[in-house]
């Protein structure tokens, strides 16, 4: 099978920008990873094969000096050094276990330096996405004209509606070409007149560069889910916030709120900490629900809520995404992430429903191991050890 990640950079920013944190505040933690099928999809026989020699291509991957000048460009709260970091950087295969059982459920582990195993999320994702849709016809089917116009009408829909709005699709995708035509269009259309909306960009830094976007993308709730074993559920949220706030000097301030539910962060919400940050992701649990609780807060902390960013990514589509920007009306400032919508929502296909997530860490490598969990907002997205999870539900609820 051919090379699918051939690029250092087809990979979302937050990859980046969690890496450096991981460098700055815990450079001996080790973790384990783990890979998650939410559809329990059986996989065909053989494909872990085909798994593995994707991983084994990444030996090869390496940054490039055109992508290091877009990333000063475009992050430039990353500093010098993290760059010659990169520049050393190289994929470990053998931090990567692949193995399939006999029904075909596939079982992926990713284990090492913290800093190191976080570059392997996307490229595994992103792989195995684009083969699997490989697999089942869906790319030789695929016409490229009517995808095109689809992409550029869904764009139309986005801007006239007023949305502001970018793409977060690299992990699902149906394939890296699929990706780049649709962020293309997307391109090529908000920038055809005057809308009154907003296309922000894209997750990708590859695909970033190439189109001269800016990209997006903050944190994700593996450092949260490392912390709970640092300094406990009820004040791992605090700690993240001010750890990431120190790192980036107040830069990134969009934080993910809900690896362990929206009661968690909210009963610990600091106004110095709602002041550091502009604004808040909403990732999981009703939209409309997760509003009002934010405006409430931001209000109890005599904080103005209208000039406070959030941004949706929950799985939207476009017309969930219309719903909640009217209902938010301008009580906040509303934008959207979105990902399968618009990299996999193609004609006569189904979308994968994947996931890698950290599931064991330690500090230092002399230190013991602990499970990693996320909880979030919605039952369907828990996961980690069903034990700690249970007994986390049980100090929260």
């Amino acid at each position: 099978m051919r090379q699918i990640v051939n690029h250092f950079t087809d990979n979302d920013l937050y990859t980046f920008t969690c890496q450096y944190y991981i460098l700055e505040k815990y450079p001996r933690a080790e973790v384990e990873y783990s890979f998650f099928d939410r559809n329990g999809t059986c996989y065909p026989a053989g494909f872990a094969e085909l798994v593995q020699e994707q991983v084994n291509y990444m030996a090869d991957v390496t940054i490039t000096e055109a992508e290091i000048r877009y990333m000063r460009e475009k992050c430039n709260w990353l500093p010098l050094w993290y760059f010659t970091f990169l520049r050393g950087y190289r994929f470990k295969p053998d931090e990567v276990t692949v193995s399939q059982d006999a029904e075909g459920h596939l079982d992926i582990k990713v284990a090492g330096k913290w800093f190191s195993t976080i570059m392997w999320e996307m490229p595994l994702l992103s792989s195995i996405s684009e083969l699997i849709h490989t697999l089942n016809g869906d790319i030789g089917r695929y016409d490229v004209d009517l995808e095109r116009q689809r992409a550029r009408r869904k764009t139309e829909q986005i801007l006239e509606a007023g949305l502001t709005l970018g793409d977060m699709g690299t992990r699902r995708r149906l394939s890296f070409a699929h990706q780049e035509m649709v962020i293309r269009e997307m391109a090529d259309v908000a920038a055809s007149r005057k809308w009154p909306g907003k296309f922000t960009g894209t997750s990708n830094v590859w695909l970033g560069m190439k189109y001269n976007l800016p990209c997006l993308g903050t944190m994700s709730h593996q450092l949260i889910s490392f912390e709970e074993n640092v300094s406990g559920v009820f004040e791992c949220n605090f700690n993240v916030m001010k750890k990431f706030s120190d790192v980036y000097d107040g830069d990134n301030g969009i934080y993910l709120y809900d690896c362990f539910g929206d009661k968690v962060f909210f009963g610990n919400l600091s106004k110095r900490m709602a002041m550091m940050y502009k604004g808040l992701r909403v990732d999981s649990g009703k939209e409309e629900e997760q509003v009002e609780l934010i405006i409430e807060k931001y209000k109890q902390l005599g904080i103005d809520p209208a000039t406070k960013q959030v941004v949706f990514s929950n799985g939207l589509n476009i017309d969930r995404a219309i719903e909640i920007h009217k209902y938010c009306a301008g009580r906040v400032l509303d934008s959207f992430g979105v990902g399968t919508f618009l990299t996999c929502d193609v004609t006569d296909c189904k979308p994968s429903n994947i996931v890698i997530k950290l599931t064991r860490a330690r500090i230092t490598e002399s230190r013991e191991w602990h499970d990693c969990v996320k909880l979030s907002c919605d039952k369907g997205k828990t996961l980690g050890n069903p034990e700690k999870c249970k007994f986390i539900l049980s100090q929260i609820s």
